[in-house]
């Protein structure tokens, strides 16, 4: 069990650490998530694990906001949002490129299904559209943790994680069959994708410049309204003039509704920088 006043003393490391509010009675969340920190470090309460952490264990404090920052994700998530990227804004970014290939944020990007869905995306419309797609892409794909970036630069996925979204069809197209029925992603989907970590509450440095479009989906709902807003503004001036923004289907732009005009397309919504 975990005490009141520990869950609270830990709900506030985890927004210094990274933005992130719990909220009351996830508990249990803290409990499953941690289980492994736990039994590796040798610790037998949320109390021991605060202590540890005061002394500034940059090591433990990693693995706990990898834990606690690590979810499900499935490939094409939604299916609309990439239908739409693919069949309608893909064109116009290449349009607004010129000569230079479009730049794409992938936040939060976990294991790496969204970056590597976006790139086959890419790639499908190349193979339609020539003239336009043979450019490429320049997609960034981020997150906090170290740990699940590993899994995404890899880019091999065992059969469960590929029922979650991959056709069999794509699967074929995309991927390199390799031992113990797992999957690699084929280098042309690779080659355009860069991962680097990053905290989405500091600095944007590391993105490399402006950017067309940001993919942030289902992220936003885990920040306070304050940590949301400083976010939405650093992601506004991240993107060039017009920009996109792609949030969570259950996501909202909230707080920073000055910024972007809401589009309305079949399937969901999209924000275009003001």
């Amino acid at each position: 069990m975990i005490n009141s006043q520990s869950y609270d003393a830990f709900c506030e490391f985890l927004d210094s650490a990274c933005g992130i509010v719990l909220g009351a009675n996830k508990e249990y969340l803290v409990n499953s998530r941690l289980r492994a920190v736990f039994e590796e470090n040798g610790l037998e309460s949320l109390d021991q694990l605060l202590e540890k952490l005061k002394f500034g264990n940059h090591m433990l404090r990693q693995k706990v906001v990898d834990a606690m920052t690590t979810n499900e994700t499935l490939w094409f998530r939604d299916d609309h949002p990439f239908k739409y990227f693919k069949d309608e804004l893909l064109e116009q970014l290449y349009s607004v490129a010129g000569a230079r290939k479009p730049r794409i944020w992938s936040a939060a990007c976990s294991s790496g299904q969204e970056p590597y869905s976006l790139s086959i995306c890419a790639n499908e419309f190349a193979k339609a559209k020539p003239l336009l797609g043979s450019r490429g892409l320049d997609i960034v794909a981020t997150d906090i943790s170290s740990s699940i970036l590993d899994v995404a630069r890899k880019g091999e996925y065992d059969q469960l994680a590929l029922n979650r979204g991959m056709s069999k069809e794509r699967l074929e197209k995309y991927f390199d069959q390799g031992a113990h029925n797992t999957w690699t992603v084929k280098p042309n989907i690779k080659q355009s994708i860069q991962f680097k970590s990053l905290n989405l509450q500091d600095s944007y440095i590391a993105l490399g410049g402006k950017l067309d479009m940001i993919f942030c989906r289902n992220v936003l709902i885990y920040f306070s309204p304050e940590n949301k807003r400083q976010i939405l503004e650093k992601m506004h001036a991240q993107l060039r003039p017009k920009g996109y923004l792609m949030l969570g289907a259950s996501e909202s732009i909230g707080p920073a509704g000055e910024l972007f005009n809401m589009i309305q397309y079949r399937g969901g919504i999209v924000y275009q920088a003001k």
